[in-house]
């Protein structure tokens, strides 16, 4: 049972955790409740076999967690450079709810979104997890817990119109065309269409083997996705199949172009998944087997991609 007593000559409670075999833990606090409440969370640690040591939270800096990541895409390096910047080599005992919420308030004063903030803070979360999975850093307190959930804006509804769709096939260059084809095609994301090699594709099959939620994943390859792939030159040294690319921010820059020149306007290359996925649910694929390729675990999620083409709706009830 851990010991809670009342410090005069700092006028704090103080928490004491003492077992046998095991480092003696203890902290201060303002309120006698928090004390009790650190004090039943340490012991319960302790009880499931864990050993708690929040002295290493002290020792342990976000940045050296952040360098032991392989982030899979581009936006995730981002997000991880961003929050490299902004607690710049605090240790993690000092990322608490008064930070967090400080980063939250100066990411929304830049204008974002609060769906991009939200990321941000899920990759924050993540970092602490694993810092405390494989490095046994342990915080006191939850420091999200009193962090308030962010308004989302609506889901982005967001379908190809047919001019959109004929200006990318047929004003694009070899190349962009290619890709712009196979994305619609698959539905895969552009990192994953960037970093598949031939080596991945087999009996009709690309095998995702590096995917957003670190789970295997298996695309059928269409009748036009195999065409595609039938008109692209293998390069001697490089074995990705859209190799003229080397990195997301590489493409992105052709793509901002292309978008520029022929006047597109709110139109995101992630858009062409959105297409995809609901082109599968228009031919009349379940859920189950839309999230087989797609990768969503949530059918919850899935559903954003759902929005059928209202001529689609029409010509099905006439």
């Amino acid at each position: 049972m851990a010991t809670i007593r009342f410090d005069k000559n700092i006028n704090k409670w103080q928490a004491i955790i003492r077992r046998k075999g095991i480092k003696q833990q203890s902290k201060v606090f303002k309120i006698k409740s928090q004390a009790i409440q650190w004090a039943r969370s340490v012991e319960c640690e302790i009880d499931k076999g864990n050993t708690v040591d929040f002295s290493l939270s002290k020792k342990i800096t976000l940045n050296q967690i952040i360098e032991k990541i392989q982030p899979i895409d581009s936006r995730e390096r981002s997000r991880l450079k961003i929050l490299m910047e902004y607690f710049n080599g605090s240790t993690v005992n000092l990322i608490n709810p008064s930070r967090i919420a400080l980063f939250v308030d100066l990411r929304l004063s830049q204008g974002l979104s609060s769906a991009t903030v939200v990321k941000d803070i899920n990759t924050l979360s993540k970092l602490l997890k694993v810092a405390q999975r494989d490095w046994n850093v342990y915080l006191p307190n939850d420091p999200f817990k009193h962090i308030g959930k962010l308004k989302q804006s609506p889901s982005r509804v967001r379908r190809l119109s047919k001019n959109e769709e004929f200006i990318l096939i047929n004003r694009s260059q070899s190349n962009l065309r290619n890709i712009i084809i196979f994305a619609i095609e698959t539905g895969m994301r552009l990192g994953e269409i960037l970093s598949l090699k031939w080596s991945d594709i087999n009996n009709n099959l690309a095998v995702l083997e590096k995917t957003k939620n670190g789970d295997i994943r298996y695309v059928p390859m269409t009748k036009k996705a195999n065409q595609i792939l039938m008109k692209i030159q293998k390069n001697k040294n490089d074995d990705r199949v859209f190799y003229f690319w080397k990195t997301v921010s590489g493409f992105e820059s052709s793509w901002q172009k292309f978008k520029k020149r022929e006047g597109l306007v709110d139109l995101r290359f992630h858009d062409l998944r959105h297409e995809a996925i609901s082109r599968m649910f228009e031919k009349g694929m379940s859920h189950m087997e839309v999230s087989a390729i797609s990768g969503h675990k949530s059918l919850l999620v899935l559903r954003k991609y759902t929005h059928l083409n209202i001529e689609y709706l029409r010509d099905k009830l006439a």
